[in-house]
């Protein structure tokens, strides 16, 4: 099995002392190439410490990550930078875009900033494989919720990156924008191989995925394939009440 990430013995802590905090206590995970992970837990579980170790936001105290086959730790702070631009796209809850440009100039931005001009091919497929090409030309404050967060996918798509991490995607959006989202993400798995890794408090968005990793106190304690909302819901009920 190809691992698009994989996390072995990963242990990352805030502070010393007596008020220390162990985000994560030496977690292993993996996480196959064309697959979409979910990743739940109570709050403070250390699911956000696992997106950030996991795509070099943040480097862990010990263990190993490797992202595409490339050992986080040997790469220096600009090979880093580089990796993130070429191999990773992010989608966060805020949609992160700039209220003055189009959204394909959104779209652009990724690669103007990695010193490549794209074409106006590249970014009219970014756009069209989100169903926004007819929006080329609307600035965000022209646009829905649910339409910006398309442009920030399609900006992370126009990379062409082997890991997409959402966090909290759909989190700002309501019922209707949600699932368009989560659908959009499902096709990014399907129809474009990509892996996506999806951080949710949300048993429907989960739902989505094709497997949830279920967290508590830094340790993954679980992994649920081909999850229900309801199985989901129920799992997430027990660990809060541990």
């Amino acid at each position: 099995m190809d691992l698009a990430v994989h996390m072995q013995a990963v242990r990352k802590t805030y502070g010393s002392g007596p008020g220390a905090v162990t985000a994560l206590a030496d977690l292993t995970a993996e996480f196959p190439v064309g697959s979409f992970t979910a990743v739940m837990g109570p709050s403070g579980s250390g699911k956000s410490t696992l997106l950030q170790c996991a795509a070099g936001l943040d480097r862990p105290d010990s263990g190993q990550v490797l992202l595409t086959g490339v050992d986080l730790a040997t790469l220096d702070e600009h090979r880093l930078t580089v990796l993130r631009r070429d191999r990773i796209g992010f989608v966060f809850q805020a949609f992160n875009l700039i209220s003055a440009l189009t959204a394909a100039q959104n779209v652009r931005l990724p690669l103007l900033l990695g010193g490549r001009r794209p074409s106006d091919e590249e970014v009219g497929w970014a756009l069209a494989a989100v169903g926004l090409a007819e929006r080329a030309g609307h600035r965000p404050s022209e646009l829905s919720g649910g339409q910006q967060q398309r442009v920030a996918i399609a900006r992370a798509l126009i990379t062409k990156p082997a890991v997409m991490f959402a966090d909290e995607p759909t989190g700002a959006l309501d019922t209707r924008s949600g699932r368009d989202v989560l659908d959009l993400l499902r096709t990014v798995v399907d129809q474009h191989g990509r892996t996506v890794i999806m951080v949710t408090h949300d048993p429907v968005a989960a739902s989505y995925a094709d497997s949830v990793v279920f967290l508590t106190d830094g340790r993954m304690i679980d992994m649920m394939e081909r999850p229900t909302a309801d199985q989901v819901a129920a799992r997430m009920t027990h660990l809060e009440r541990r």
